[in-house]
């Protein structure tokens, strides 16, 4: 075994408390308070009645690749207990998790036998069906009269994970029938009662608001192992919950516009029509005038807060906003302000507003204020017309507006273009066989502000196009060195990588650009490295004598570092079988592995928020912090790339994976990604993975699915969040999604991996796939019917995508007969030049990983 990173003690080390302590100030700031007639903060600790399904089984994240395995996990009971409260409903907790335990069990015997039945391993199984949350049992009327307390706190759960999606029904978008029969129940026999929201995603608050009784509503989310801790911060106001809404709440879910066909809604998960275009969350129910039940950007405080613009600027291409942000109440407390933009009518339809930036304050004692400075680019207002193949700005004028929702904002200034201008001309890249037929935006009547609101005439002459240059054609590399050429000698500057790879035989280049894993069908679901127990996968080391080429070590998240948290070697370093996790899924050790024969290892990580609760802190300072925080582990166990963080949009609530994407706006999710990057990046050596680029909206059949959207729509909506990303952070890499766009897996789309993301936006790192992207792998696809072949490894080498992971014998195989004989296999002709630019793009993040 190589070099071994983890600690053989299991003692909790002075790390895991620090950063335990930063997620948990990272947490605080992603709760939202969605309700509260003024029972928040509870006058003071004392007797307290805990019901629902996440009081004991508090979720910490959602399910499959991006859970971590953590020491510990600090459910609401014992967060609770921490704060000073005394829980007095122990009976019915335990009746409810001796439910729970029963269920569980039943559900792992199940597993047990379905992967013997199917000669799969447990965790395979447990990844695709994962346990839901079960309903809560009976609140008895004994049950009332013991808690001894007027207050009632009810903790409703949810899990999602990739794979499947979420459905509007009871249990999920919807209330357990004995969830909204218990909130019914206590709102009559407690005077204060607050409901908490364990969840991943949105669910529908109708029937909640629609209870008498609920006095306050928490969006706790799914903070990591600190959700109780920070609760119990929340409820006695050590902490005042700061965070804002990244999506929009509709009043019932056929409000969004996907709903009726979204994913197995309509009974076809085949092909996905992106009807709504450009018309995304607030996009859409602001154009449309659809009264959201909160809109994006809405969070209550505990106290209250006024925001004045004080100026606003244009220096050249740039719009500088000046805000002055004062604490008009009673408690300390952190405010966020947004600021939106109204483009004008013209040829191209827009929708009201976009956001454009936004700042969040430091925290305000009361009577304190504080200036904050913001700006945008003039260019960040354009939209996308596709009939001129350009970003244009048009003519007329664009409204600002500054306030702390979407729905709350004032006029700021009105910026004046009096002719229209090209901001960036490209080409269109995504033609559809089968196009979709977007829905029309009624006529917008923007009346301009007051005259009391500045004008500012924009300057067109200092906003220039700018001109896309596109990959001409690729040409294999040559050298007149004899010498056998290294990393060392790159380094060095004795040679360029291109040199070194043309010294590399076919073979070589081939394993190069194919991950490790040979052992089809047998391994654990993202626990396919061979260097690291419980890493995602590993780059080859075909070279790592010859050249100096070590491989590279991938882990997966975003929540954190998924790593197997024990294992254990032979004396002589070799690993030795068992301890790989799945949840709560653990292959157990041989008793014949002792001390005297074995050593023991640990690697403990630490759980952040997921990124939909990341988001909702709208604080991007904390979250390049909790990335630096990320790298620091990276370092401390060997991790090469983190295959995070993910940011694609929230088209619609159900997407089973919108707990580990950010929002349904690009802005705020290619903000938070790439202050993620910037704080791992900080640590040398240490690299990002921004994924799943692009348009991965749809869990069930995700291998297969084929996202028609209008090219606007992908530039403007889809792609937005990752251009972003790329300009202000450089990743070291982007994964590919498992769907295809229009008609093309985005693993083999030349005009998105070659001319949007290198030629268009500069991106220099290297390019890899989801895990069995281009391998048929029953375990994972259930071999599931569909109208689409798998995404080719051929053409993964053609279009850019420089590793195909994990990888197997197969994909090796076809690119070296492909290039071999020059002929084409499935569907793809490669060159010896398409290989070498793959190779050299993964040397490339070989060489940044080796310090």
């Amino acid at each position: 075994m190589p070099a071994i990173y983890a600690a053989k003690t299991p003692e909790v080390t002075q790390r895991e408390k620090d950063h335990m302590a930063l997620s948990r100030s990272m947490a605080e700031e992603c709760v939202v308070l969605l309700e509260n007639d003024g029972v928040l903060p509870l006058p003071s600790v004392g007797k307290l009645a805990l019901y629902g399904s996440g009081a004991y089984q508090t979720i910490k994240g959602g399910t499959g690749s991006g859970e971590v395995n953590t020491r510990t996990n600090a459910n609401i009971i014992q967060g609770l207990e921490q704060a000073g409260f005394e829980i007095t409903t122990k009976k019915w907790l335990a009746r409810q998790e001796a439910k729970y335990a029963g269920e569980r069990q039943q559900y792992r015997d199940w597993a047990a036998a379905y992967a013997l039945q199917n000669h799969v391993s447990e965790q395979t199984v447990v990844f695709s069906h994962p346990f839901p949350v079960i309903a809560p049992v009976e609140i008895l009327e004994e049950d009332i009269a013991a808690s001894d307390t007027d207050t009632a706190v009810y903790v409703i759960s949810r899990t999602s994970g990739e794979g499947s999606d979420r459905q509007n029904k009871r249990g999920d978008y919807l209330l357990y029938d004995e969830e909204r029969e218990q909130l019914a129940q206590l709102g009559k026999a407690y005077g204060r009662v607050i409901v908490v929201l364990n969840i991943g995603g949105v669910i529908d608050m109708g029937e909640i608001k629609g209870v008498p009784g609920i006095n306050a509503v928490l969006l706790l989310s799914q903070l990591g192992n600190v959700g109780g801790d920070v609760l119990g911060d929340i409820l006695t106001g050590a902490v005042n919950p700061s965070g804002k809404l990244a999506d929009t709440w509709a009043k019932q879910y056929r409000d969004y516009p996907a709903s009726a066909t979204f994913s197995s809604n309509d009974g076809n998960v085949d092909d996905e029509y992106y009807t709504e275009g450009i018309y995304v969350g607030y996009r859409y129910f602001d154009t449309f005038q659809m009264e959201p039940m909160y809109p994006f950007g809405y969070g209550k405080s505990y106290t209250a807060f006024q925001i004045a613009v004080e100026d606003v600027k244009v220096e050249q291409d740039t719009v500088h906003l000046c805000a002055t942000v004062e604490n008009c109440g009673n408690a300390a407390g952190k405010e966020v302000v947004q600021v939106y933009a109204s483009a004008p009518n013209g040829t191209l339809e827009k929708p009201y507003q976009e956001l454009c930036c936004f700042a969040k304050t430091k925290l305000l004692m009361p009577g304190e204020r504080e200036q904050l400075e913001m700006s945008f680019s003039v260019r960040d207002m354009a939209s996308y017309c596709e009939s001129c193949g350009a970003w244009v700005l048009e003519a007329g004028e664009y409204i600002l507006r500054a306030g702390n929702s979407s729905r709350d904002t004032q006029p700021a200034a009105v910026l004046v273009l009096e002719q229209t201008v090209k901001t960036e001309v490209l080409k269109n890249l995504f033609a559809d066989a089968d196009p979709v037929t977007e829905i029309q935006a009624p006529v917008r009547q923007l009346s301009s502000p007051e005259p009391s609101v500045p004008r500012i005439v924009l300057d067109a002459g200092k906003i220039p196009a700018q001109y896309a240059v596109y990959q001409a054609g690729r040409k294999p590399y040559s050298t007149d060195k004899t010498k056998t050429l290294t990393a060392k000698d790159v380094k060095q500057g004795v040679c360029t990588v291109g040199e070194l790879v043309s010294q590399l035989t076919l073979e070589e280049l081939a394993a190069l650009c194919v991950g490790t894993l040979r052992l089809d069908g047998k391994a654990v679901v993202g626990n396919a490295s061979i260097t690291i127990p419980g890493a995602a996968g590993d780059t080859s080391g075909v070279a790592a004598e010859t050249r100096g080429l070590k491989s590279l070590i991938m882990a997966d998240g975003p929540a954190g570092l998924r790593l197997q948290p024990v294992f254990k070697t032979d004396k002589s370093g070799n690993l030795l079988p068992g301890g790989d996790v799945l949840g709560d899924v653990m292959t157990p050790f041989n008793p014949q592995y002792t001390d005297e024969n074995s050593d023991t290892y640990y690697q403990y990580c630490t759980s952040i928020p997921i990124g939909w609760a990341l988001a909702q802190s709208w604080n991007l300072l904390l979250l390049e912090e909790i990335g630096s925080m990320v790298g620091a582990e990276m370092e401390l166990f060997g991790i090469d790339l983190w295959l995070a963080p993910a940011l694609n949009i929230h088209r619609d609530p159900l997407c089973g994976r919108n707990f580990e994407y950010y929002s349904e706006d690009p802005l705020i999710s290619g903000k938070a990604a790439a202050a993620i990057t910037k704080g791992v990046q900080r640590h040398s050596g240490k690299g990002t993975t921004i994924k799943h680029f692009a348009a991965n909206s749809q869990e069930e059949n995700r291998y297969f699915t084929n996202s028609h959207i209008s090219e606007r729509a992908i530039r403007e909506i889809y792609l937005k969040g990752f251009e972003i990303a790329v300009k202000e952070s450089q990743p070291v890499s982007i994964m590919t999604s498992y769907n295809l766009l229009n008609g093309v897996h985005t693993a083999n789309s030349y005009d998105l991996l070659q001319a949007v993301a290198r030629d268009e936006w500069g991106f220099q790192g290297v390019v890899m796939s989801d895990w069995f992207t281009s391998q048929a792998q029953p375990a994972i696809i259930n071999e599931v019917k569909t109208i689409y072949p798998i995404s080719a490894s051929t053409g993964c080498i053609y279009a850019g995508n420089d590793i195909q992971m994990p990888g197997c014998q197969k994909n090796v195989d076809d690119i070296i007969e492909a290039i071999r004989r020059q002929t084409d296999i499935d569907r793809y002709h490669v060159t010896l030049a398409d290989l070498q630019q793959g190779a050299a793009n993964v040397i490339r993040a070989i060489l940044a990983a080796t310090t």
